[in-house]
């Protein structure tokens, strides 16, 4: 998906000798140049290939007030943000801001890591966003132009854990109850995107992997209750993995109104009557979860030493499955595991 960069900068964050963290602010933006477009590109990717996302809005003075911390004031980075995009402080004075706000941060939660802070302001599909990341780095060997050999870091985009998306276009627009910023979930237990958010001054709002399931609920009885065809409940769970797959790579909302017409387009009654009629609340518009979409097309599971996956349409057909004493029936296994069950058996040739 093509980016036009506005604007970017990179800071430098690092350890000193006594092992507090060091800032080295860049006086100047990236050059506009082929480099700096396809670290982009190749960090936005990345990005949108993270599976566990979380969407959040700015914290305002209200919020923090019921948090009980007098005065109420709006958080650091809102009002850099504001500062910047009103025309009172340059980029390049916003992101020094914004540097030496993200260097208190990590020193406060004993973050490890040395790495660059790049802000990115880019257009892509119509809206315009600010992407703030710390770029993790590497030690690596760089073969130099005249061929000497030389230990340089390096960016290590694979370990990319802090990253955060504002579509400012949103954002600027005032919609009220948006939750325009997307980041990276860390794993389980303590995460390591919960300080990221501190210094962004937002909190997790919009739960995708919950809105996502409930979709998954809604479509699998929706399907059933309705007594579609075969065929036709096939290509609506499809239609629903494909559309909200297509809307998760392009970092969009599912659309409720707008998946409602392509699964009319299909044969299928109204989703959106259907939910009302029982009660069943959909939201206009979340974010999808991509781990959760899989539920739509396919059987998963493990335990007790057995891993069991296959696609949804196989049911009466390859496989069968009896409620009553738990048993399910495969005819035909994968050639892979047929030989490994053949020679286990003694069976082949």
């Amino acid at each position: 998906m093509k980016l036009d960069i506005t604007t970017s900068i990179v800071h430098h964050l690092y350890h000193d000798n006594e092992g507090q963290f060091g800032l080295r602010l860049s006086p100047n933006e990236l050059a506009d140049d082929i480099e700096v477009l396809a670290l982009l590109e190749e960090l936005n990717r990345v990005y949108n290939a993270k599976p566990a996302k979380g969407y959040a809005h700015f914290v305002d003075e209200t919020e923090i007030a019921t948090a009980g911390e007098e005065p109420a004031e709006a958080p650091k980075f809102r009002v850099l943000l504001e500062q910047w995009l009103n025309s009172e402080a340059s980029f390049i004075e916003f992101s020094h801001h914004a540097a030496r706000l993200l260097k208190d941060e990590i020193s406060g939660y004993g973050f490890a890591e040395s790495g660059f802070l790049m802000l990115a302001d880019f257009e892509q599909t119509g809206d315009r966003f600010l992407l703030v990341s710390f770029l993790p780095v590497r030690d690596g060997v760089m073969v130099q132009p005249d061929l000497s050999v030389h230990r340089a870091a390096q960016l290590d985009m694979g370990k990319l854990q802090l990253a955060a998306r504002i579509n400012l276009t949103e954002y600027t627009a005032n919609i009220e109850n948006n939750d325009c910023i997307s980041f990276i979930k860390g794993r389980a237990g303590r995460k390591v995107s919960d300080f990221f958010l501190d210094f962004l001054g937002c909190a997790e709002r919009t739960n995708a992997k919950q809105s996502t399931e409930s979709l998954v609920r809604t479509i699998q009885s929706f399907v059933g209750e309705e007594e579609l065809p075969k065929d036709v409940a096939e290509q609506v769970r499809q239609e629903v993995y494909d559309y909200c797959g297509e809307q998760w790579q392009q970092g969009e909302r599912v659309n409720i109104e707008m998946l409602d017409e392509r699964l009319k387009e299909k044969g299928a009654p109204s989703l959106r009557a259907y939910s009302e009629r029982k009660e069943q609340e959909l939201p206009d518009e979340f974010p999808a979860d991509k781990t959760a979409l899989r539920q739509l097309i396919r059987f998963q599971g493990q335990g007790g030493g057995l891993s069991v996956g296959f696609d949804q349409k196989m049911i009466g057909e390859r496989v069968n499955y009896d409620p009553a004493t738990d048993t399910l029936t495969i005819t035909g296994t994968p050639p892979n595991l047929r030989d490994q069950l053949r020679r286990y058996f003694g069976l082949n040739d």
